[in-house]
């Protein structure tokens, strides 16, 4: 019978092992992806920023499900370097073709600095509180955790910002950013239900911090009292997994899109204009086929002449929290891994009460998807705004 010692000195020559630094560098600059295989008691002290983590023993049973590209870059780590040379053997015998050890492992990953966090887990208040998520299937207590370690980012706490915002921290989303350089106006409480009359002339990202933490203390509210610009947007948008557009001009969605495409990070749409709203999900580097971006749907913004704004067309007050929820949902669904509505536009009609659902394809075309894998893209745009958010 060979010996562990012996074992490992075959797996050696046939995998690389590769330091925390290169490790972490690419997994940065090159969407390079962490599996962290400690068991879950060893990793209650620490993981890395962002890892996957499937215990050694689950590896092969549920690698095949979070990563089907066999050419990405995964780094495999343990405690010291040892079982990551083991399981990145087994890796490589399945099929991957970029596969490599994590030499030190966690340890040297903590000895050197490099960014971890402790993955949260469910304790008893979170299990009284989210009881009714638990209990649906699809969600369970693993589906629960997926929700509280994950960040989305709401852009305008108005009126499809509002319901958004309030059903995300009621459902369990740790972390939620909103971003708003607006203050409160008498004339949005007819729709924005963040707000108060309390809340009239102060800025509407205190005020929406100020209701999430009421409704639920354990959601981390990251304000933003300040607008999206060029400048600004891939330094916000970076730190989260989800972007939600609750605007209502058309320089803010198109630099939405463009960087949302341009970081690979799923962008909710909604908008709402009189009796009518519509909802998609645009994921250019998602797993759907032709999947578009905003800019396959609209290439280029209409003149201002003839883009009204809600405050000299108006629009009805429960539009925009019927086009909120069906965007937070949406949200929820893609952090659980369920079906979602990439390569797909629902409009409703408040009048008729009628629901359509078109297909929307990529455009082959387009100046920003279209470079998707060339990394070549276009500067961002500037354009008209048509109203404030």
């Amino acid at each position: 019978m060979i010996d562990l010692n012996s074992y490992l000195n075959v797996v050696n020559k046939k995998v690389i092992e590769k330091n925390v630094d290169e490790a972490f560098n690419n997994q940065i600059s090159k969407n390079a992806l962490i599996i962290d295989i400690r068991e879950p008691d060893e990793i209650n002290s620490g993981s890395p920023t962002n890892a996957i983590r499937i215990s050694k023993g689950m590896l092969e049973m549920q690698i095949g499900q979070i990563v089907s590209n066999p050419e990405i870059e995964l780094f495999i780590m343990c405690a010291a370097g040892k079982r990551s040379l083991i399981a990145s053997y087994s890796l490589i015998q399945m099929g991957y073709k970029n596969v490599f050890s994590v030499k030190g492992g966690f340890n040297a990953w903590k000895n050197k600095s490099l960014p971890f966090e402790i993955p949260k887990k469910l304790n008893s208040e979170d299990f009284e509180r989210y009881k009714r998520n638990i209990l649906v299937p699809e969600v369970g207590e693993k589906g629960q955790l997926k929700l509280l370690n994950s960040k989305i980012l709401i852009v305008g706490a108005g009126g499809i910002g509002s319901p958004v915002a309030l059903y995300l921290a009621a459902t369990g989303i740790g972390t939620l950013g909103i971003i708003d350089d607006d203050i409160v106006d008498k004339t949005n409480l007819q729709r924005q239900i963040l707000h108060s009359e309390k809340s009239v002339g102060k800025s509407k990202v205190m005020s929406a911090k100020k209701r999430i933490s009421e409704l639920n203390s354990q959601i981390n509210v990251i304000e933003y009292n300040k607008r999206i610009t060029k400048e600004n947007i891939e330094i916000i948008i970076s730190n989260y997994d989800i972007v939600i557009d609750g605007t209502d001009n058309f320089n803010t969605r198109y630099l939405i899109n463009d960087a949302c495409v341009k970081l690979k990070i799923p962008n909710i749409h909604g908008s709402v204009f009189l009796f009518e709203g519509q909802f998609t999900t645009f994921w250019p580097s998602s797993k759907v086929e032709d999947a578009p971006c905003y800019r396959c749907l609209y290439p280029l913004p209409p003149p201002p002449e003839i883009a009204p704004s809600c405050a000299e067309a108006g629009v009805l007050g429960v539009l925009p929290g019927l086009i909120g929820v069906l965007c937070a949902t949406e949200a929820i669904k893609i952090i659980l891994g369920l079906e979602n509505m990439v390569g797909k536009l629902m409009v409703y009609n408040a009048l008729s009460m009628d629901f359509e659902t078109y297909k929307v394809e990529n455009n082959k075309n387009c100046e920003y998807c279209g470079c998707q894998g060339t990394e070549k893209y276009p500067e961002y745009s500037d354009y008209s705004e048509s109203c404030t958010i």
